[in-house]
């Protein structure tokens, strides 16, 4: 039988440490043998400590790749969220979607109301705690999700971006109804819908009411064949008042265009070209 000093036990730890690349353990080890020495903590609350911390990185890790991988334009949290701004928000309800329910029951949130009011906040938040429940989620405008599905069907590889974009257990697509949909767009997101229908989760985020859909998709026929997948397992909220990002200057608006603003939002800006592309879908990350 080897007998091991104090020392070289130490020492041995520490390489396992490095071996089972424990960085966080190895991190804390001098500080948590000292506690021990102090009689401050026992043996087994010193192998306790070292693991949740190790745990804790790994898992912050994961989380912070996760994000990463999911093209959130921003992080945004469920309590960064001014509910008191938006009276008309049942908070409530909120949380619970942030359960994640809905996810496991493929349903479609769809989160209406006019520019600054929340949307892609509550859309960005949710994502974030799906992210954090170990979910695979995709976060995508509109705009760029089309023009992501125009590429792929012009290189004839438009089946296999539907299957990477069916993958996510939550894809959320912001700004519905901000840009005009490009001639076929309509068509190519209704194949997308059609391929997750009862599958997948989805959180949709819109200024425009269903009734504008047509218009917005330059097509009623295929509107009418979206809202009918859309809508059939879905969870609508419907958020009114004014813009949450022009609260601490809305003095300066006049009041008439202040209400004009709230019920009325103004025609998106047209844009020339075509609308910049994020970064495709990574076929490992999906």
């Amino acid at each position: 039988m080897t007998l091991f000093s104090p020392l070289s036990r130490v020492d041995n730890i520490r390489h396992s440490l490095v071996g089972l690349k424990m960085p966080r353990a190895l991190e804390i080890l001098d500080a948590t043998l000292r506690r021990i020495e102090q009689g401050q903590i026992d043996g087994i609350e010193a192998i306790d400590e070292l693991l949740l911390e190790e745990l804790s990185l790994r898992e912050n890790s994961r989380i912070k790749a996760a994000l990463r991988m999911a093209r959130l334009p921003v992080v945004k949290t469920l309590a960064g969220f001014d509910f008191a701004f938006q009276p008309s928000l049942d908070r409530n309800r909120i949380m619970a979607l942030a359960g994640l329910d809905f996810i496991a029951r493929a349903e479609v949130v769809h989160l209406l109301g006019p520019p600054g009011t929340g949307k892609s906040h509550l859309a960005t938040a949710l994502a974030v705690e799906a992210v954090r429940a170990s979910k695979l989620v995709y976060f995508i405008a509109l705009a760029d999700l089309i023009a992501q599905l125009a590429k792929a069907e012009r290189e004839g590889t438009l089946r296999d971006r539907l299957r990477i974009l069916c993958r996510p257990s939550l894809l959320v697509v912001d700004e519905i109804g901000y840009l005009p949909v490009t001639p076929g767009g309509g068509n190519l997101f209704f194949q997308l819908v059609n391929a997750r229908y009862e599958k997948g989760a989805m959180i949709l985020t819109s200024n425009r009411g269903f009734a504008e859909w047509g218009e917005v998709f330059g097509d009623h026929v295929v509107a009418t064949a979206l809202l009918d997948r859309l809508l059939h397992h879905a969870v609508v909220v419907q958020i009114e008042g004014s813009s949450y990002r022009m609260r601490e200057h809305a003095a300066l608006v006049p009041e008439n265009l202040r209400t004009n603003i709230m019920i009325n939002p103004p025609p998106p800006p047209k844009r020339r070209g075509r609308p910049p592309t994020r970064e495709p879908l990574d076929h490992h990350a999906a």
